[in-house]
């Protein structure tokens, strides 16, 4: 295979995108004032699908004030990108930077790939939070060094306003951390009064600025909640213009089931519908993907307005508590430490996860074992040897 032969030069300007400066594509912007900057000699590929073009990209006040020849335009800086592409940076459509953010605005790890947008807010969210939360989440915070001192979406944006960053950033608001607002973590239903709360909090978020609510239904508390109160709360987004946006409860076993509740979702709630990370996990599930781009299509054909991102990597990143059922979450972290130190409990929790009868969205059933299981990320500074270990290393040692 060729290499690509170009490298890439991305912009992150203020939203005015590359489409609407192609105006003045062929134009010298004659107005006479100066530029900040222009970039010359690159390859342009302005995001519309058309073929790459010449051109320069002339920019003033964070803005693209014009595409074209600029030859001769004053300017203070001049960019020669002979032999790059010049493109709007990338969107990624699911990022998990909006506590990050707060260590280091600039988001290198995002800025050095292109990415230029973020959507963040995957079933749990930077907001809303309340004093319970705060103090459930206290380990990660300080593992961050992040002084959590907001609880709305409107005290969380001002924060990345007032520090600056690096991005642009926007945020749905999780269904897990709504839930959690009002009913903990435990596996109950709401009443009529309490899912009313729970609307209010969706309401809220979306007037403070959140693009749609989000859940992440395999991961407890999430997989409690049932799909009337889901289609409750998305259809407070849909109000505002909002999406609804989900890791859908089973992207393995029980795929096809979780494609049509998502859907249902979208129709009930008259809301758009994004899947994430599409895949089809699991090896007894492989060569499923026809099938399930399929059932979606058929959504779409019905008047369902959804659509996917497909996911595109062999392995994940989560949580070791990922792996054990919902029911065993029931209550929170807390309860299910409990429950492992139980050795009765812990046998039945371990029965189930070897157990291939379903009833849940069983990741540890979608691995060889513990040899495909690398530890990235410790908290416990004694710990950190063990990073970069697998499950099986560390079970040797």
């Amino acid at each position: 295979m060729r290499a690509f032969r170009f490298s890439i030069l991305f912009l992150l300007l203020a939203p005015t995108l590359f489409a609407q400066g192609t105006a003045n594509a062929g134009s010298s912007s004659g107005s006479g004032e100066s530029f900040d900057v222009v970039i010359v000699n690159g390859h342009i590929v302005d995001g519309t699908g058309s073929p790459w073009y010449s051109g320069q990209v002339g920019i003033r006040n964070g803005r693209i004030a014009a595409i074209g020849d600029l030859e001769g335009q004053p300017r203070r800086e001049t960019i020669d990108a002979k032999g790059q592409v010049v493109a709007p940076g990338f969107i990624d459509m699911l990022g998990q930077s909006d506590l990050t953010i707060l260590v280091d605005p600039r988001l290198p790890s995002k800025i050095y790939q292109g990415i230029t947008t973020e959507i963040t807010g995957e079933g749990d969210s930077a907001a809303p939070l309340n004093a319970a939360m705060i103090a459930d989440f206290r380990d990660s915070y300080q593992h961050l060094g992040i002084n959590p001192d907001w609880t709305t979406f409107r005290e969380y944006f001002a924060r990345l306003e007032r520090q600056g960053m690096g991005i642009n950033l926007a945020s749905y608001v999780g269904a897990t951390s709504v839930r959690r607002m009002v009913l903990g973590d435990a596996d109950v239903q709401s009443t009529p009064a309490q899912l009313e709360t729970m609307k209010a909090i969706v309401d809220q978020a979306m007037r403070d600025g959140a693009v749609g609510v989000s859940t992440a239904l395999q991961y407890a508390p999430a997989p409690y909640a049932k799909t009337p109160e889901l289609i409750a709360l998305a259809g407070e987004a849909a109000r505002y213009g909002g999406i609804y946006a989900t890791h859908m409860r089973s992207e393995g076993d029980a795929e096809f089931a979780a494609i049509d509740e998502a859907v249902e979702i979208g129709r009930q709630a008259h809301i758009p519908v994004e899947i994430w990370h599409l895949k089809v996990a699991g090896k007894a599930n492989w060569g499923h993907m026809q099938q399930v781009i399929d059932r979606i299509n058929a959504a779409r054909a019905s008047g369902v307005d959804v659509s996917a991102n497909t996911y595109a990597y062999t392995a994940w990143f989560n949580t070791f508590s990922a792996f054990i059922p919902p029911w065993a979450h029931d209550g929170g972290d807390r309860k299910l430490v409990e429950r492992l130190k139980d050795p009765a409990t812990r046998a039945r929790i371990r029965a189930d996860m070897l157990s291939t009868a379903g009833g849940w969205d069983n990741e540890w059933q979608e691995i060889p074992g513990p040899e495909a299981i690398e530890i990235a990320v410790v908290q416990n500074p004694e710990l950190v040897p063990l990073e970069g270990k697998r499950l099986s290393d560390v079970a040797a040692m």
